[in-house]
Parts: structure tokens; C-alpha cells; sequence
């Protein structure tokens, strides 16, 4: 069955939310079945903390709206490849499956860089989807940094 899409829908409006208020384009969505548990976007400027990556604070949120240490069982949706704290962030928490739109070749550690889900010291290995929304993702990835170049 293939993943419903309004959940990347939502990212994909929270990475555009982000760009507009000068954070790199980035969203992400946890979801447990059909709930959202989390949304959020990038806040590294605004929270002046280079962690406040979207999936970092969607995890911090879901764990806070669920009461538990884990969300197994729980899916992200996010619009670029997780780096690798948020790779470890997501293994650490068990998170069932991750969606992703664009692929990062420079900062990726999902299917790109150390690929951490496939090293044998990674004690959980998510299912991995590439692509969701990715020529949206990219869109707004290569738009927001042409604005930066200029």
C-alpha cells in the first residue's frame, strides 16, 4: 500500500513556512497510523541552536505528546535526507519508518555519507523511503539558497 501523502503535504508547507523566515527549507511530520503526533520546521536561527533541526525537535515533540521514550511504531515524514544526528535521534528512538524527499549528497547520512541505518553497530535499522515529494523538496532547497547566492 503506498504511504499517504498528506503527512509530506504538511512537511512540505512547514520546509516552505522555514524559508520564509530564513531557515533552510526543511520539515518534518511524525505520525502513529493516521495521528500526527509532531510537525515542525527547521529553528536553528531563531532558537540559535545548530540542533533545532525539523526532525530533532518533530522526535522531541512526538515523545512529549506520546509520554514514552520510543516511537516504535510511529512514522517521519521529512523533506531532506536526515543528517546524522538526526539518523542517530531516529535510531535511538525507534522509529518505524522514515520518508524522505530530496536526497542531501553533502550532509545526508541516511542513503548518502556514513549511512547509518546499514552500519552493523546501528542496534535499529528504520525502513527507509527516498523520493516522497522530492521535486518539491528540491525546489524549495535550490530556491531558498539561489536567495542566498544573490
Amino acid at each position: 500500500m503506498p504511504p499517504v501523502t498528506a503527512p509530506m503535504d504538511l512537511a512540505l508547507a512547514l520546509a516552505a513556512e522555514a524559508a520564509a523566515v530564513g531557515e533552510a527549507p526543511v520539515g518534518a511530520v511524525i505520525v502513529e497510523g493516521e495521528r500526527v503526533l509532531a510537525a515542525e520546521r527547521n529553528r536553528m536561527q531563531a532558537m540559535r541552536d545548530p540542533t533545532a533541526h525539523a526532525e530533532f525537535l518533530a522526535i522531541r515533540a512526538a515523545l512529549e505528546t506520546r509520554g514514552t521514550g520510543r516511537l516504535d511504531g510511529c512514522d517521519l515524514y521529512v523533506t531532506l535526507e536526515p543528517c546524522a544526528m538526526c539518523a542517530g535521534a531516529i535510531a535511538h528512538t525507534r522509529l518505524r519508518r522514515v520518508y524522505y524527499g530530496a536526497e542531501d549528497p553533502k550532509a545526508g547520512a541516511v542513503d548518502n555519507g556514513i549511512r547509518l541505518f546499514a552500519q552493523p553497530t546501528c542496534h535499529h535499522r528504520p525502513e527507509v523511503i527516498g523520493g516522497l515529494g522530492a521535486s518539491r523538496s528540491e525546489a524549495l532547497l535550490r530556491e531558498f539558497f539561489r536567495g542566498l547566492r544573490d
